[in-house]
């Protein structure tokens, strides 16, 4: 972490502060962890903090302390633009780019607030007065992790490790991927003697699942399809499919992963269909040395980090299999080494 983005964000903290937090749409277990875990700091340093997110996430990230205070836009609009209006700092955390707040977008433009970036995405947008930004973290709960230690370590309490604990785990794939580094264990491993309950977060959010997600992945894998002789699976799922089990928020984080869990396979690919706002949502997981942040950069303006990014198409799902096949085609002799 660079000293003077601590200095700099020392100095913008002196006196209490209007703060707002803000994760990116959809957030997940870094994104609310991470802001709930700042803003739990920043209120016990007497400033007046609230997280806002642009729409609601997961049932299963709804158990982490103070979630119950987020503010959502969907759900209070004017009270949402009333906190920008009023902020004198804006904090964007597990994210680079403002799009990814969408209907928020323009508010966080057009404040006059002081802008806070603290993410871990290759490539980030230049919106930020203040930035702390590094690819190589597991995850931007451990980047808020070391935030807090440098500016004050004796603020840690359980209810801050309880949400920093969640981030970490869930972006590391329960500290199986490669950012995960002797750093991040010895910084989990302050979160655990901090009080943070790591069987009890792995079964809030990893086995509380409904008997209808379960009959979700059975579709996923059942669609399962292979690229011949390509290192490649990918999965899809139409609106139909996930309406027939009742399908809820947050009920396909993780199915991606299962395409790398076969012998042999390098990338994988789900595609989600959502009628409602006419485009099929993708998600890119790789191993070793290919970066499907490129790759979906460049075919499905998309983006994230070397081993896991996202995407989007605006047409249709057959459209999109036949449009992911021919871009695995013409990448293919990155893959020639797998």
């Amino acid at each position: 972490m660079k000293k003077h983005f601590i200095s700099a964000l020392r100095k913008a903290l002196e006196t209490p502060k209007k703060i707002v937090i803000l994760p990116h749409r959809n957030a997940d277990g870094d994104a609310l962890g991470s802001t709930l875990a700042l803003k739990h700091f920043l209120t016990q340093k007497k400033h007046q903090a609230v997280v806002l997110s642009a729409n609601d996430y997961p049932s299963f990230l709804k158990w982490l302390p103070g979630e119950t205070d987020v503010l959502k836009y969907t759900q209070t609009p004017k009270q949402v633009r009333e906190h920008l209006h009023k902020a004198d700092i804006i904090f964007t955390l597990d994210f680079n780019a403002l799009s990814r707040v969408e209907d928020l977008t323009e508010l966080v433009k057009k404040s006059d607030a002081l802008k806070i970036m603290i993410d871990h995405h290759e490539e980030p947008e230049d919106y930020a007065d203040l930035q702390y930004s590094d690819p190589s973290m597991s995850s931007t709960c451990e980047m808020v992790y070391h935030v807090i230690k440098a500016l004050d370590e004796k603020e840690f309490n359980q209810t801050i490790a309880q949400c920093l604990y969640t981030g970490i785990m869930t972006d590391t794939g329960s500290f199986r991927y490669p950012s995960t580094t002797s750093e991040t264990h010895q910084a989990v491993a302050h979160l655990i003697q901090l009080g943070a309950d790591s069987a009890s977060i792995h079964q809030q959010v990893y086995d509380s699942a409904p008997f209808s997600r379960l009959k979700l992945l059975g579709i996923t894998l059942f669609n399962l399809k292979k690229i011949p002789n390509l290192p490649i699976v990918f999965m899809t799922l139409t609106q139909k499919e996930l309406e027939s089990c009742e399908y809820q928020k947050g009920d396909t984080e993780g199915f991606v992963n299962y395409g790398l869990s076969l012998e042999g396979i390098v990338f994988s690919c789900i595609m989600i269909e959502n009628e409602s706002e006419g485009k099929i949502k993708m998600s890119f997981r790789s191993q070793g040395a290919f970066s499907v942040n490129d790759f979906a950069r460049t075919y499905f303006d998309g983006g994230g980090h070397h081993n896991a990014a996202g995407g989007m198409s605006m047409d249709s799902m057959k459209t999109t299999v036949d449009r992911f096949k021919k871009a695995v085609e013409e990448i293919k002799d990155q893959l020639d080494a797998f």
